[in-house]
């Protein structure tokens, strides 16, 4: 007569447990970091490739000032800002910089509500990006419109509001807590940018970003409201 088999015991079910729960992690982890070697995709980006269009690069000092004298509307396209970064960037590169900033190019993605500030690198020959979201909120106070910069981009989800989308290493969207490790990049890559940045996001009374264009108003809304909150 044949024995009733043996229930499994516990420890059996909690070891394969364990290794199944290890498998997952391992393939999420391998899986994140082949995103991360993986470069995002530029050829989508305004003034990227051959086939960009040549546009003339403007002072872009000379334009914002402009802009608030005169109290006009200035819209700068995609493919504008690109191009004149990359021109502009590679002149403050050199000098004191040269040995202190290592990177080939940065682009501005603009999107419906914020921007990505892409920084492009090499790594052995092969490219390399890490990017940052900006998200931008203006509320009319007792002084005027008050603008804050916001380094995220949205909710990866409606249902997940928190953490928010911080930025992207390679193809990989990470959470804003992750961008501690490429902030001080980016801190330096503002300082050489200091008058344009006071110039547009902290003078100009109005500031929108929608695909492909970045729209500054230096003037008041007319119909202002204390309390009143425009995110972009």
């Amino acid at each position: 007569m044949a024995e009733p088999s043996k229930p499994e015991s516990s420890g059996g079910c909690l070891g394969r447990l364990l290794v199944l729960m290890f498998l997952l992690v391992a393939g999420a982890l391998g899986a994140a970091i082949f995103f991360v070697a993986k470069a995002q995709d530029l050829s989508v980006i305004g003034g990227h490739g051959p086939g960009a269009p040549n546009t003339p690069i403007r002072d872009m000092k000379v334009v914002l000032k402009a802009s608030l004298d005169r109290g006009h509307v200035l819209n700068l396209t995609e493919n504008e800002l690109n191009q004149w970064l990359h021109r502009t960037l590679v002149s403050k590169q050199g000098g004191l910089l040269a040995e202190k900033v290592s990177l080939n190019r940065v682009w501005v993605r603009l999107l419906d509500g914020y921007a990505e500030v892409i920084m492009e690198r090499a790594i052995m020959g092969k490219p390399f990006t890490v990017s940052m979201f900006l998200r931008i909120e203006q509320l009319q106070g007792l002084k005027g419109v008050e603008t804050s910069v916001h380094l995220d981009g949205g909710p990866f989800h409606a249902n997940l509001p928190r953490p928010p989308r911080g930025g992207r290493f390679g193809s990989l969207v990470v959470p804003q807590g992750f961008l501690i490790l490429v902030l001080p990049a980016y801190e330096k890559l503002a300082e050489l940018f200091i008058e344009e940045k006071t110039l547009a996001f902290e003078e100009m009374a109005r500031i929108h970003i929608e695909k492909g264009k970045l729209v500054l108003n230096p003037r008041e809304p007319a119909d202002g409201l204390p309390g009143f909150s425009q995110p972009f």
